[in-house]
């Protein structure tokens, strides 16, 4: 291999070589391929052994040639590389001197915006910190004042009301519905800003001591006047007539009154939690504490009477006086029934509507009256207590409820006797006739109330007299009777 290297600039001698430059230093050079070709350049395919002294002496002089090479182009070249590189660091000199420059005016002009943005800046920060505490220490303030106000109003309603006085019963319900609204009040505040709120020791100290205790004698309250409903209580004397055993005619519209109110507290005091923030729907919202009240009554009058009559069909002549006290308390629960039914559900602030709650115009009585005389605007809703009561009991009637739920528990009483045995079995089955007739008219004496009460206005006696039959209570009484006597002619 011989070739001529080229000659490097303002030079006009030549270095010979016979090495092939070009080959080393291409991009397809492979160092295995070059020793193969170097090894079968110096030994012939019939030669027993190979012989690798030769093509290493070959490489090795190769390297120095290289060397030698390299060593001649940079001794002629030695002064235009130093007068290129004396030119570039001068070049570079002058950058750097610019450069230098430039970076001096930069950190002048950023120290320079720093104290005229940075500083300003950050004291602008500190400003808005400081403004944004203050705002949250003065809304929390301003819902803390709210909350105090609140109470204040709350106590003075409790106090008004006469709520937990010597006077039992003479309470001023229409003041405790205005309280309970004074409740969901204090509900909503805390519900937007309750996490916030609870921090204040204040404000845990009204929610438990002023609110809570309240609210817990409210419904105590509302509690214990639907459990002592009874239809007495809504019958005045005929004739307008007071008598000691009958109320006056402003007694039965107090009574009522005070129903009506018992009611709407338990309605408006019933758990409305938000549902993702949001106000539950009408339609989702379910008066818990209206509806266990309700329930609770019914369920005592049917268990009393279930007992009662239990007792008596073991013991024939009291049976008559157990019957007449199961009457009295159907009378009762038709009584409630008719009572529920002209209660209408008031809006509730903490329930969405179609129409925005109104807290402070709320009717605390079920007059027509005053439902007459509301404007449109605020008409309260159609739905009333007995549709709700009715829908959670998933029955068509509260008299049907009670006759065939105390219906269901008489069999096995009427079984426990026959099982026993005795004189009380023999006179239960040989006077079947006469316990089916007095069952039956048990029933049906139930269903007839004095016209004051169907009517609704205790006025009406003035020109209704008497009692009326509440609807046909025939199927009830057949099932009254089977669960009865129907065990009897086994």
């Amino acid at each position: 291999m011989n070739t001529a290297g080229p000659a490097p600039a303002g030079t006009t001698a030549t270095t010979s070589s016979y090495i092939d430059i070009d080959s080393l230093i291409s991009d397809d050079f492979s160092p295995y391929a070059h020793a193969n070709s170097l090894v079968l350049a110096t030994n012939n395919p019939s030669d027993p052994a190979i012989d690798l002294n030769t093509p290493l002496s070959r490489v090795l002089f190769d390297l120095q040639e290289i060397d030698s090479h390299i060593h001649t182009l940079t001794s002629r070249s030695a002064l235009d590389i130093l007068t290129y590189t004396s030119t570039q660091n001068a070049a570079a000199q002058r950058i750097l001197s610019r450069v230098e420059e430039e970076r001096a005016r930069l950190n002048a002009s950023y120290e320079r915006l720093e104290k005229e943005v940075l500083v300003r800046h950050q004291k602008a920060v500190e400003a808005q910190t400081v403004a944004q505490r203050s705002w949250e220490v003065l809304r929390l303030g301003r819902g803390a004042q709210r909350l105090l106000n609140l109470a204040r109003q709350f106590e003075v309603l409790i106090n008004e009301s006469g709520l937990g006085g010597t006077r039992a019963g003479k309470e001023d319900h229409g003041v405790l519905v205005r309280a309970s609204i004074s409740i969901l009040s204090f509900r909503n505040i805390m519900s937007a800003e309750g996490e916030e709120l609870a921090r204040i020791n204040l404000v845990r100290t009204l929610r438990g001591r002023v609110f809570e205790d309240g609210e817990a004698r409210i419904l105590d309250f509302a509690r214990r006047v639907v459990r002592e409903f009874s239809m007495s209580t809504l019958s005045p004397a005929p004739g307008g007539a007071s008598t000691t055993s009958a109320p006056t005619y402003r007694e039965v519209e107090d009574s009522r009154a005070r129903f009506s109110s018992a009611a709407h507290i338990l309605y408006l005091l019933s758990p409305a939690p938000r549902i993702d923030g949001q106000k539950m729907t009408r339609k989702d919202f379910e008066p818990e504490y209206l509806i266990r009240a309700l329930q609770g009554y019914l369920q005592t009058a049917i268990t009393s009477s279930s007992a009662s009559i239990g007792r008596a069909l073991g013991q024939l002549p009291t049976l008559d006086r157990a019957l007449l006290e199961t009457s009295a308390r159907c009378q009762n629960v038709v009584a409630l029934e008719a009572l529920l039914r002209s209660i209408t559900a008031p809006e509730h602030p903490l329930v969405a509507s179609d129409a925005p709650a109104n807290i402070d115009t709320l009717t605390t009585g079920d007059d027509t009256s005053d439902e007459d005389e509301t404007s449109p605007a605020t008409k309260q809703p159609t739905e009333n207590f007995l549709a709700i009561l009715l829908n959670a009991l998933d029955t068509a009637s509260l008299p049907s409820y009670f006759w065939r739920s105390l219906a269901s528990s008489l069999s096995t009483r009427v079984q426990e006797i026959l099982n026993r045995g005795g004189i009380s079995a023999r006179t239960l089955r040989s006077q079947r006739d006469m316990v089916r007739a007095e069952v039956r008219e048990c029933v049906l004496r139930g269903s007839r109330l004095p016209r004051t009460v169907t009517l609704g206005d205790a006025r009406a006696t003035a020109t209704s007299k008497g009692e009326e039959t509440v609807e046909n209570w025939e199927r009830e009484a057949a099932v009254m009777v089977g669960s009865v006597v129907g065990l009897l002619g086994r």
